[in-house]
């Protein structure tokens, strides 16, 4: 969630009552929670007119949804329950809701990073991996930051290399987290859980020093993994948590013609900020140029955008621009 649609919520919730505000939090998740609360608590003097704007948008979507779909899950578990009675239904919905009681879990995620990594720094790295790939991945990288640089390393790769979580592992977590999932462990599916994608997600929370010896890890272990981890740790939409000094010193490394290329892949937001970064004159040009542009294939768009990155991570490496996401480490 952007910050400004934070800064509307908050404005949103300020409008409501206490009880109407409260009702509201109960449906929403523990960051959630945080950043919405430090947003309200913020905020200071709201013009009429943001009030009035925020008020217009909101009613604009509800317009434009219906209340089917919400709380499905127990209506599915009441239906199921009265037409086939408790036993049947109990078996048929572990499969279709894939016993999602995850009480234990979302107890861990109301606790501040260290409070977790205490919790369950004596376990298992295996078993942390699996509790880890269950957190948010900004909280999941607090919390590895609290161990020793060999336990994370540790735990990372194994986060890399985890493919989907299995009953077995399910059972751990029930007897370490007082049954983190309920349910007849022999009924549960495999959860699509961990891989590369989770352990980049990871890393880009981490400071530089702790990313750097991890990687260092992952390609002692694996080489390929590592480069796979690497490729999902910054894509090309990422270019937009980059500041505009940051953009500037890239264009200046790029080849027109690549960034005409690689620009035709990418989110108008993004294809905005690079252009804004350009003097007036070049701007236009490569405006005139993606319009006149034709069809180009995605295995093109995508060789650039990758050729882009890695210049980026030449740049980033050199200490010449900030990598978006990479925890709370200081510049001056």
């Amino acid at each position: 969630m952007s910050n400004d649609s934070i800064n509307k919520a908050a404005i949103l919730m300020l409008s409501l009552g206490q009880d109407e505000a409260a009702e509201v939090m109960k449906h929403l998740g523990p960051r959630e929670v945080q950043k919405l609360g430090e947003a309200m608590s913020q905020m200071k003097a709201v013009a009429h007119e943001d009030i009035a704007g925020v008020l217009s948008d909101f009613n604009a979507i509800t317009a434009q949804t219906t209340g089917i779909g919400e709380d499905s899950d127990e209506y599915i578990r009441a239906v199921m329950t009265q037409a086939l009675g408790t036993d049947k239904a109990a078996s048929l919905l572990n499969r279709i809701l894939g016993g999602n009681d995850s009480s234990g879990i979302e107890s861990l995620k109301w606790m501040d990073a260290e409070s977790v990594a205490d919790l369950i720094l004596n376990e298992h790295p295996q078993i942390i991996a699996t509790i880890l790939v269950h957190l948010e991945r900004d909280q999941a990288s607090e919390v590895l930051t609290h161990f020793t640089e060999r336990l994370r390393n540790d735990v990372l790769l194994r986060i890399a290399t985890l493919d989907g979580v299995q009953p077995a592992a399910l059972h751990e977590l029930n007897d370490v987290l007082t049954k983190l999932l309920s349910g007849n462990s022999n009924n549960i599916k495999k959860a699509p859980m961990g891989g590369t994608r989770t352990a980049a997600d990871i890393l880009n929370f981490l400071s530089g020093a702790i990313e750097t010896s991890a990687m260092e890890a992952l390609r002692n272990y694996d080489s390929d993994m590592a480069q796979k981890v690497m490729d999902e740790m910054f894509g090309f939409e990422n270019l937009l948590e980059i500041d505009d000094r940051g953009i500037q010193l890239l264009l200046r490394e790029v080849q027109s013609d690549a960034l005409i290329i690689a620009l035709k892949g990418a989110p108008p937001e993004l294809r905005d900020k690079i252009l804004k970064n350009m003097s007036q004159r070049a701007a236009e040009m490569m405006r005139e140029d993606l319009e006149s542009k034709g069809p180009v294939r995605v295995s093109d768009v995508e060789a650039q955008q990758k050729a882009i990155l890695v210049i980026v991570r030449r740049l980033a490496d050199e200490g010449q621009i900030a990598l978006g996401g990479k925890g709370d480490e200081a510049f001056l």
